[in-house]
């Protein structure tokens, strides 16, 4: 599938996981960054200006969790669109920083992609 100008960062510590993620979104046409805690997301972010969306896990090992690192971006990457998921954890929309989307595992990709959509067309 031809690239739709939408870079994704993805923030999963669990491999499988986050590979089937970024194969998915890849599938649709977004270009795909993966990063496996909150550091290495921060890292990608700083060198990748053109990263729209930052799909993140909640619960990682490292220095901070997926709500803290959403926080961060928000504060930091204004324009980065936030979507934070999680197996284990049930929040509202209104629980995330500005504008963040919450998912709860497993996700319906059709949703998750849509969402992507509307953020970035919304921006």
């Amino acid at each position: 599938m031809a690239h739709n100008g939408i870079t994704v960062l993805v923030v999963e510590d669990e491999i499988l996981i986050r590979m089937d993620v970024a194969t998915f979104l890849e599938d649709e046409g977004f270009t795909v960054h993966e990063a496996a805690d909150a550091d290495e997301a921060i890292s990608i972010l700083d060198k990748h200006p053109d990263i729209k969306v930052m799909f993140t896990d909640i619960d990682m090992p490292g220095t901070m969790d997926g709500l803290k690192l959403a926080a961060a971006v928000r504060d930091r990457w204004p324009p980065v669109q936030i979507i934070v998921t999680s197996g284990h954890w049930q929040l509202n929309d209104d629980m995330l920083p500005v504008q963040g989307r919450f998912f709860s595992k497993p996700y319906d990709r059709s949703r998750v992609i849509d969402a992507i959509r509307e953020m970035v067309a919304a921006a």
